[in-house]
């Protein structure tokens, strides 16, 4: 087998569950040298986008084979970040940031030890080496299609990576713009002794590539010079090769190509006419010699402390850049407190005391009693409703602050993940920004409707399970958000976690002890609910409320760890969701 950097031998990889399973890639078996441009073609569904995933350890299913990375078998050890760059189908980057600003936090998340000055200075570099850099100023929302392909590769060149793999980057573009991608990847190859293989469609160029590997129904039909590629499957036009794959099955094309492979200088073949040299000019062949140089010393990866500050400021920058989402959080902080005091607008009635004086008949007794009992209750109501109302509003801002951070930007984290990012970097710095939400939401709740309303009570404490239930269901919905697959998704279940905290509560309705039991430490308002109420102990408010609730309050310190449970839990939860493998 001709030496490469990139050794790929009998690589399968296996779909499915029990009786279910069966192979998406079987047997592939090729090699790619230093400064190389490959190109894995096939029609849809073959398998060449799962090869790449394979390629880069982020393929789901059960693979076996073997992958040599210069002859380090990554199949049991992992690319170092800074070797491999991956970039997908479509550019993934933030819409908010500018060209510029996302380079530069993709280097600073990518590479350590680098000054502000040198930064700026490898950031110009690598948009010019791209051709991006009249762009620097300009917001990723407003690029077109191919502009975006190149913000991505440049994303990926910030660490120097020695592999980049492209997947299907050309897909959707203009002629022109499909043009100037692939000769900007074939100069690519030509650089630091750079291996490029892309997934393509598209045959137009195929004499730029130093090779071709075709696939088709997931095993490898063919793999050599792109100037023999039509010999071989005995067409005259290229673009006639997916109506030739059709004429034979994938079984047929694989014995085939294992027959003739050595002819194409694949495995031990005449050198002149092996892939590493039939497609370059003379003064570009280089010697195949049995074992190539040592890699180049991996640049530093930033610590995970870094890697939270960088990310913290990109969100912060991002959630001031972004003007709905904005309007949205100023016109929940300052409408939801307005609508709670609504309902006690003039303040809480006071509280008439019943005379029961000896002097009263039984008649006028009965009605003092009876009046006492109607202004009780809906005094009571109107208490325990205010807390309510403001506890699940909070709620609700909580699933609104989280429901959709991690599931609407995954694509981003799973390649930033890819690339080396700490995935407790990642949850530390989410965690810190909804903190700063949820204290401003909660403050400002907890201080309007305490003094508008003339709400009584100790508002510090009253305040401490405020800004807590609004902690615990953001820390839930953020784990939320951290396992399902979309944001949509992620958002239908948090609206649906809030909803189901106000009947689960008790507040209104007392639940049946064994259902409550059950389901009471997990609704978040109940125990801030309790916890809020508790700090009424002493004054007749809460002696009224006690008479109205159908439910038993639970105890301030026990409300306390409840809730620290819960959010404590939630982000442990968001951690592990992020830990795991997600298909990009």
């Amino acid at each position: 087998m001709v030496c490469g950097v990139l050794e790929l031998k009998d690589v399968t990889l296996f779909v499915g569950s029990g009786e279910d399973v069966h192979p998406l890639l079987a047997d592939v078996t090729a090699a790619f040298p230093k400064r190389h441009f490959g190109a894995i073609i096939g029609p849809s569904g073959c398998g060449k986008s799962t090869l790449l995933k394979v390629i880069a350890g982020i393929a789901p299913g059960e693979e076996d084979g073997e992958i040599f990375w210069n002859r380090r078998n990554v199949s049991e050890e992992d690319f170092l970040p800074s070797e491999i760059g991956y970039v997908p189908q479509f550019g993934i980057a933030h819409e908010e940031l500018t060209v510029g600003e996302c380079a530069r936090y993709a280097m600073r998340l990518r590479v350590g030890g680098m000054s502000s000055a040198a930064l700026d200075g490898a950031v110009d570099e690598v948009l010019g080496e791209v051709g991006m850099g009249e762009f620097h100023d300009r917001t990723v929302s407003v690029l077109s299609g191919g502009q975006r392909r190149r913000l991505a590769l440049a994303m990926e060149l910030v660490s120097k990576p020695a592999m980049l793999l492209c997947d299907e980057v050309t897909s959707g573009l203009d002629p022109q713009s499909e043009d100037e991608i692939v000769r900007l990847l074939h100069g690519l190859s030509r650089t630091e002794g750079r291996t490029v293989l892309t997934v393509t469609h598209s045959l137009r160029h195929i004499e730029l590539y130093d090779s071709v590997l075709v696939l088709f129904q997931g095993v490898v039909a063919y793999h050599g010079p792109a100037n023999f590629l039509t010999h071989y499957f005995r067409t005259t036009d290229a673009q006639d090769l997916f109506s030739q794959l059709e004429r034979r099955s994938a079984k047929e094309w694989a014995q085939s190509w294992k027959k003739h492979r050595h002819a194409f200088g694949e495995s031990g073949g005449d050198p002149r006419i092996s892939f590493d040299s039939a497609a370059r000019k003379p003064e570009e062949t280089q010697e195949i010699v049995p074992a190539p140089p040592p890699p180049a010393a991996a640049l530093p990866i930033p610590g995970a402390a870094s890697q939270f500050i960088t990310l913290l400021s990109r969100r912060i920058r991002i959630f001031f850049r972004a003007r709905g989402q904005l309007a949205l959080q100023l016109g929940l902080v300052f409408g939801f407190p307005l609508l709670v005091a609504i309902f006690a607008w003039n303040g809480l009635p006071a509280i008439k005391n019943q005379s029961m004086g000896i002097e009263l008949g039984m008649v006028e007794q009965a009605k003092e009693a009876k009046d006492f009992l109607v202004q009780s209750s809906k005094i009571g109501s109107l208490v325990s409703g205010i807390v309510m109302f403001q506890v699940v509003l909070l709620t609700l801002m909580g699933a609104n602050n989280s429901g959709r951070e991690i599931a609407a930007e995954r694509l981003i984290f799973e390649k930033e993940k890819l690339s080396g990012l700490s995935p407790m970097s990642y949850v530390a710095s989410k965690a810190v920004f909804l903190g700063i939400l949820v204290v401003a939401q909660s403050l400002w709740m907890g201080i309007f409707v305490h003094y508008v309303c003339g709400f009584p009570g100790d508002l510090g404490r009253q305040l401490v399970f405020l800004i807590l239930v609004n902690a615990a269901m953001t820390s839930v919905c953020l784990a939320v958000s951290g396992f399902l697959g979309s944001a949509e998704q992620a958002s239908l279940v948090s609206i649906y976690l809030v909803g189901f905290q106000l009947p689960l509560s008790g507040a209104v309705l007392a639940l049946p002890d064994v259902i409550g039991g059950v389901v009471r430490p997990f609704v978040a308002a109940f125990w801030s609910w309790s916890g809020v109420l508790q700090t009424l102990r002493g004054d007749r408010y809460y002696d009224i409320v006690q008479m109205i609730v159908p439910t038993a309050l639970a105890a301030e310190s026990l409300c306390w760890w409840v809730l620290c449970s819960h959010i404590v839990i939630g982000l442990f939860a968001a951690w592990i969701g992020c830990q795991r493998r997600s298909q990009m």
